[in-house]
């Protein structure tokens, strides 16, 4: 099912049209929901501490959680205290819940579990993005929040938009769910504040480029005797995220021969006999977010590709110009309440 509505939504398939009337209803609901909170019938709840929202317009990975960490060590660089919020997709959570070291992500979803393994952030996931986030100002030393997705839940009010945008794949058909993949209109990139366009390298004024730089080749399993895969090796490769042709990419540039690709859904849960069928022949290379679903059997010669989002220093100015506006802001608001 995924394979074909990426065909629809990515390869102008002549099924979008059988979709399309449906589309005009979705945007005549969500037309209707934004209006509501426009008027005021419909009430946005304010935080105590500034809220960044990391989100995007298109179903599916754009390169969101490279995004929330990059931002968490850059606001930690200048001494602020994040902490992230999550509806923690896939793991049925429906009350909020602090994610802890460790996390298995079928508790938390497999994004928490990554962000929290790689940054040690406080972290609470639920479906009420708003108690999630009371929780974490509740039980943690946090002075500001990122919201991991969340563009289009317009009950909690925010004070910086982040929306990414993947580069290769951009928006699709330009229709809206289900006939493409928009969650709302590219008219919706221009109310944002800043817009990063994962897999390009230029800025424009508001509009930000963004790289994923590969790192290093880590071992799934932890602690390895073995010396981990270097090109020009024969590796196999897997990938269950929004875009795994990306990954497929990187590994090719950096010189692996790869015998075979293995694409999984997003967000999958993994087996050891689904993974064990790949074979032992050749090291199985995967992405970081399926190397923490895959920790607790993997075997030896599994090993996964750390990245890290890359942005200019135009970026780093603007999202701090705003943050500190966004900051004085708050303590006023404090202040007169």
């Amino acid at each position: 099912m995924e394979a074909l509505l990426n065909r629809i939504w990515y390869q102008k398939h002549w099924a979008r049209w059988l979709l399309w009337p449906l589309s005009w209803l979705f945007a005549l609901l969500s037309a209707l929901r934004r209006l509501g909170f426009k008027f005021g019938l419909k009430a946005s709840q304010t935080l105590p501490v500034p809220v960044i929202i990391v989100g995007n317009i298109t179903v599916g990975g754009s390169g969101k959680t490279p995004t929330v960490i990059y931002l968490i060590e850059l606001l930690r660089h200048y001494g602020y205290r994040p902490g992230v919020i999550s509806r923690g997709y896939g793991s049925g959570q429906t009350e909020p819940r602090l994610v802890p070291p460790g996390a298995n992500p079928s508790d938390f979803g497999d994004e928490p579990a990554m962000i929290v393994a790689r940054t040690q952030v406080p972290m609470a996931v639920g479906v009420d993005r708003i108690a999630t986030a009371e929780l974490l100002l509740a039980s943690t030393e946090v002075d500001i929040i990122i919201s991991d997705d969340g563009l289009q839940h317009y009950r909690l009010a925010r004070d910086i938009e982040v929306v990414v945008v993947d580069a290769s794949r951009r928006l699709g058909n330009g229709m809206l769910l289900p006939a493409g993949p928009l969650r709302e209109g590219a008219w919706r990139l221009e109310t944002a504040d800043l817009v990063i366009h994962n897999g390009e390298a230029s800025d424009t004024v508001r509009e930000f480029g963004m790289q994923l730089i590969p790192g290093a080749v880590l071992s799934v399993a932890g602690e390895n005797q073995a010396q981990a895969p270097t090109a020009p090796m024969a590796v196999k490769a897997m990938a269950g995220i929004g875009n795994p042709e990306r990954f497929f990419e990187t590994l090719s540039r950096m010189g692996f021969k790869l015998e075979a690709q293995e694409v999984f859904a997003d967000h999958q849960a993994y087996s050891p006999e689904a993974l064990t069928a790949l074979g032992d022949e050749l090291p199985l290379l995967m992405t970081e977010k399926d190397a923490i679903k895959c920790r607790e059997f993997a075997k030896q010669h599994w090993w996964y590709l750390a990245v890290n989002a890359k942005l200019s220093p135009q970026f780093d100015a603007q999202l701090l110009t705003r943050v500190r506006e966004a900051m004085a802001n708050k303590q006023k608001a404090n202040q007169k309440g």
